[in-house]
């Protein structure tokens, strides 16, 4: 908020001239009820002690002076035993408004990251199947969040974690081997612990067709072997395919196999029993992780010698550190709560801040159709890809949906609500907000009416609670870019756009536009509007979802 920074130096300034310290506990923030002003802050009680004065009677020279200083404040309110309420003069909040025609797709950017190298993990599926929609809620929360970072001024980098490596991979492998000789002829069982989808009959016929049944006599563990690399293949190639028709991004694939080829885990290993922190018990190495605030030590390689994901995670995460990363962010299903101190843990084992290492949890989503929920089950092989899901409802409502909760909040995503073309469906409401200035904007040039600048005095004539409803709200947007930015919570976007959209839709039912009484409050409305429109369009791109110019 511009009054905020604004304000925060004048009363920083304030401070200083009297030979006061700023006290740790003063706040200036906007008021939950907009009657006690549009800032509020509780400094004048904050430096009581150091003025050795009443806190009315510090509010009172606060409010005189600020007043003489800062033609941009109306009024300055004391309330109780000293609460100061900041009102900004309507010209204040319109100057947003050519402010927004000038930075156009910047404007809501910042620097405020610009010395922190982040690196975004995310989705990370295991290449067994295709992407559901669990794992497309967290690909738009990464992609978005890498987005935000992004506008924020962060350098950030993105990637894919791939578990290509343990039991799962030789569960997967087995899957398609049994389905090949299934399809040869054999009458055999199909293992109950195996990958169910059809896609998994589909790779399987594919290499019968290519080897043909000459391959059936290849000793058993190199037809698994094989029978997995192929499947890994044909299902990453898939997945990547999705991301991308999903306007997802990832610079780097990681391989955990590699990790593993390369010894780099044994040598993790090795670093933390010589640090101590490691040790041998029952034919198994432990990690103490109790030494870092886990509630139990935790198996690193098992007593036959495999190794746990806990270790590859560790190596993975030392491999994040030495690459350079100041901040680490994972993102993951809920269901690994109990992962995270441990994982944390780990990164303080490794010689890093346990902080540097930030855990998204995206909770499940219930898909719904016709009110009722639909089971899934990837290794039943029932459930709704996301491919699916996108092809559906298509790629922008799936993306606002996904980001239109809280991430550790659950979420319903009913197929026929977000299809239907209504003020009920979120992604609609927003959308249609930018389609309708766009066509306001037809109508005006196809009336002839032409662009000019907007000035000042033009902008005076916006003098409605309306008008000043959607100013404001404009000009929260560059706090709500840095609040999610700071929180890495993408959600706060997609809320304040369509608390946006709710302001615009508010206006168009109280004002007649091209009716405006006279030319000049046309055009200022006009200029309003594409405003509107602009600060719209840089929201929806942080989702990665398009504005339309109809609907």
């Amino acid at each position: 908020m511009r009054g905020e920074i604004y304000l925060n130096d004048k009363l920083k300034s304030f401070v200083q001239a009297k030979g006061w310290q700023w006290p740790e506990k003063a706040t200036l923030e906007p008021p939950k009820d907009e009657k006690f002003g549009d800032l509020a802050s509780n400094l004048a009680m904050m430096l009581t002690r150091q003025a050795k004065t009443a806190p009315r009677k510090i509010a009172e020279e606060i409010r005189e002076t600020l007043l003489a200083q800062c033609p941009e404040v109306e009024t300055i309110e004391i309330a109780g035993p000293g609460f100061l309420n900041f009102f900004f003069n309507r010209a204040f909040w319109l100057a947003t408004i050519p402010e927004i025609a000038s930075q156009k797709e910047s404007y809501g950017t910042s620097r405020q990251g610009k010395t922190t190298k982040v690196q975004i993990e995310y989705v990370s599926a295991n290449p067994t199947g295709p992407l559901h929609i669990g794992h497309g809620r967290g690909a738009a929360i990464g992609d978005s969040l890498t987005r935000i970072l992004r506008a924020t001024g962060h350098e950030v980098h993105t990637e894919y974690y791939l578990n290509d490596a343990g039991r799962q991979m030789l569960l997967l492998g087995n899957s398609v081997w049994v389905r090949l000789r299934q399809l040869a002829g054999e009458d055999i069982e199909f293992p109950e612990e195996s990958y169910k989808g059809d896609y998994i009959k589909t790779i399987a016929a594919d290499i019968l067709a290519a080897k043909g049944k000459a391959f059936l006599d290849t000793p058993e563990d190199q037809a698994i072997e094989y029978c997995k690399n192929v499947a890994v293949e044909v299902i990453l190639d898939g997945i990547k395919k999705d991301l991308a028709h999903f306007r997802v991004e990832h610079q780097n694939w990681f391989s955990e196999k590699s990790l593993v080829d390369k010894g780099v885990v044994t040598k993790t290993l090795e670093t933390l029993k010589a640090k101590g922190l490691a040790y041998d018990k029952d034919g198994a190495l432990w990690f103490e992780s109790t030494r870092f605030g886990d509630d139990k030590d935790r198996v690193l390689r098992k007593s036959n010698g495999y190794l746990t994901y806990f270790a590859s995670d560790i190596a993975y995460h030392a491999n994040k550190i030495e690459r350079g990363f100041d901040l680490m962010v994972d993102i993951w299903g809920a269901d690994h709560h109990g992962y995270v101190p441990r994982m944390k843990a780990g990164i303080e084992a490794v010689g890093n801040d346990r902080e540097s290492l930030q855990v998204i949890l995206v909770q499940l989503v219930n898909l719904l159709r016709g009110g009722e929920q639909i089971a899934m089950s990837t290794r039943a092989g029932k459930f709704e890809t996301l491919a699916d899901v996108c092809e559906e409802v298509g790629v922008d409502a799936a993306r606002f949906i996904f980001l239109s909760r809280k991430s550790d909040s659950h979420l319903d995503f009913d197929l026929d609500v977000v299809k239907k073309q209504s003020m009920d469906n979120p992604v609609y409401y927003v959308q249609y907000a930018h389609a309708r200035i766009c066509s306001l904007m037809a109508k005006a040039k196809e009336r002839g009416i032409q662009g000019t600048h907007p000035d000042m005095e033009l902008l005076a004539l916006l003098d409605t609670p309306e008008d000043l409803a959607l100013a404001k709200r404009m000009d929260r947007f560059p706090d709500i870019l840095s609040l999610a930015a700071r929180t890495l919570s993408p959600h706060h976007v997609s809320y304040y756009l369509q608390e946006l959209a709710g302001d615009l839709h508010r206006y168009y039912n109280v004002h007649h536009i091209l009716n405006a009484p006279n030319p000049q409050l046309l055009q200022a409305r006009l200029h309003l509007f594409k405003a509107v429109a602009q600060v719209l369009r840089n929201g929806l791109a942080l989702l990665g979802v398009d504005a339309p110019e109809k609907m």
